[in-house]
């Protein structure tokens, strides 16, 4: 039988805020509507676009960017390297214009009111995620297509097959007890049967460079979230905390740069309060960018994105960790976990709630950093577990659509519960461990099937009525 196949690349994947689902995935699904129309050769031919989104991408669209997604999208900027201080200007002048480059090619009319529809109350059935785009050509034809943004910045097209089967891996995974059978006839560590089956992709060297592109694109943006300070678009008017925070932690000592930031941190000492602080400022720091159209990298997921790079800050830091090495072996560790809750059960927050981001995350972080401190590879698993299953029926109910509020924290919570996780698990014997990590993924995926659909990222539910949009943050 045919099997998912997800890479690393796939699991972590360099973009730009504020939700993996609802602005990277509508973002990728406009360049391939854009690629399907020069395809056919009916790209010179496009004299209007309209675009139409549903369900939750509808509902909490504005909020999570989905429309200046969608009009860079068309416009060909990519969001791995288009300056991120560009983002809101070019979409202004869309509106304002009325008119889009579409690929930066061809001008054509649009009409922001008009063109880009949404349609908060039509859900079409295979995805709370879609949209679908619409082509009106200069012949009088019309051409359609329709896509769905599954989570983690996946996008499947209608009708289109899941990714299976495409290339022989030496150790193919579905489940966490294949996994673990895999690593026992092998001998291999969780990362090394990652790093092996990547080399059916590519070579090997080429898995560790983009690893290591992955890692400097955390690092940059958690340094650059801990230095900028000011008030989060979208009108809750929440603060910006991580920089303050740092300002406050690093109690005057001077640094350049992030490597003598660390050393700057590290020279505060290992105080448990501290420590507790620092990982907190971290994840803050990483999700404030996100919320300000920053580029970050899934981790699976945008609203997620804090909680990795928030527990290899503190590995690197606080573990005196800072080795191409062991950040690599953290990387790849835990995008396999992630795959694995990707193929069982789900990383969309509009498919399983919260849980599916922030406890998916939490329990990538939680086996990674088992791993990297010398846990054996069911001592990984066992650390997932615990993660996951104290994060199990977390709703997602962000205030007014906004990937802020309660968001940006539960990333700190998310990353805690990571350490706790990793902690317990190699404090623990795991072959007397009652629950396994597949139960957790099963038992995640029946809770999302049983969660009420407001508890979807739809804004219909918890936080986002309870809380009055003007009510600040703290």
């Amino acid at each position: 039988m045919a099997q998912e196949q997800i890479s690393v690349f796939d699991i972590f994947k360099i973009g730009i805020g504020p939700s993996s689902s609802h602005t990277l995935g509508p973002w990728r699904a406009a360049e391939r509507f854009i690629a399907v129309l020069k395809e056919k050769d009916l790209f010179d031919q496009v004299d209007q676009i309209k675009v139409l989104l549903y369900g939750s991408l509808a509902k909490t669209g504005i909020g999570h960017g989905t429309d200046i997604a969608v009009l860079l999208g068309l416009s060909g900027d990519d969001p791995v390297t288009m300056d991120v201080n560009q983002v809101i200007p070019k979409v202004d002048h869309i509106k304002i214009s009325n008119s889009l480059h579409l690929s930066g090619k061809k001008m054509i009319p649009f009409h922001y009111e008009e063109d880009l529809l949404f349609l908060t109350n039509e859900n079409l059935p295979f995805h709370p995620n879609a949209l679908t785009f619409q082509a009106f050509l200069s012949s009088g034809e019309a051409i359609s297509e329709t896509y769905y943004s599954i989570g983690g910045g996946f996008v499947t097209q209608e009708g289109e097959k899941s990714v299976l089967s495409e290339v022989d891996l030496a150790f193919p995974v579905e489940t966490a007890k294949e996994l673990m059978l895999w690593c026992m006839r092998s001998g291999l560590k969780v990362s090394e049967l990652v790093l092996e089956n990547e080399k059916a992709w590519r070579k090997e060297e080429e898995t560790l460079d983009g690893i290591w592109n992955i890692f400097r694109t955390m690092k940059h943006c958690v340094y650059r979230g801990c230095h900028t300070q000011g008030v989060l678009p979208g009108g809750l008017n929440v603060q910006r905390r991580a920089a303050k925070m740092n300002h406050r932690l690093i109690q005057g000592k001077s640094y350049n740069d992030y490597y003598s930031w660390i050393e700057s941190i590290r020279e505060g000492g290992n105080d448990f309060s501290y420590i507790l602080d620092w990982v907190s400022c971290f994840a803050l720091a990483v999700n404030e960018e996100n919320a300000d159209f920053g580029r970050v990298v899934t981790a699976p997921t945008n609203g997620a994105a804090g909680v990795i790079p928030a527990v290899l800050q503190y590995y690197i830091i606080f573990h005196d960790a800072l080795d191409k090495d062991k950040i690599i072996q953290f990387i790849l560790t835990a995008s396999e976990i992630g795959s694995i809750f990707k193929k069982g059960a789900t990383i969309s927050a509009a498919m399983g709630g919260c849980q599916a981001e922030i406890g998916v995350s939490s329990a990538m972080a939680a086996g990674a950093l088992a791993e990297c401190l010398g846990g054996s590879q069911r001592q990984v698993l066992m650390a997932s577990e615990i993660a996951m299953e104290h994060h199990l029926g977390l709703t997602c109910d962000p205030i007014g659509g906004l990937v802020q509020i309660p968001c940006i924290e539960r990333n700190t919570m998310g990353a805690i519960k990571a350490i706790t996780a990793a902690q317990l698990a190699l404090k623990s014997n795991p072959d007397k461990a009652i629950v396994s990590l597949d139960d957790v993924v099963q038992t995640m995926w029946d809770t999302a099937q049983d969660m009420n659909e407001k508890y979807k990222e739809t804004s219909d539910g918890g936080l986002a009525v309870r809380v009055p949009l003007s009510l600040p943050e703290c």
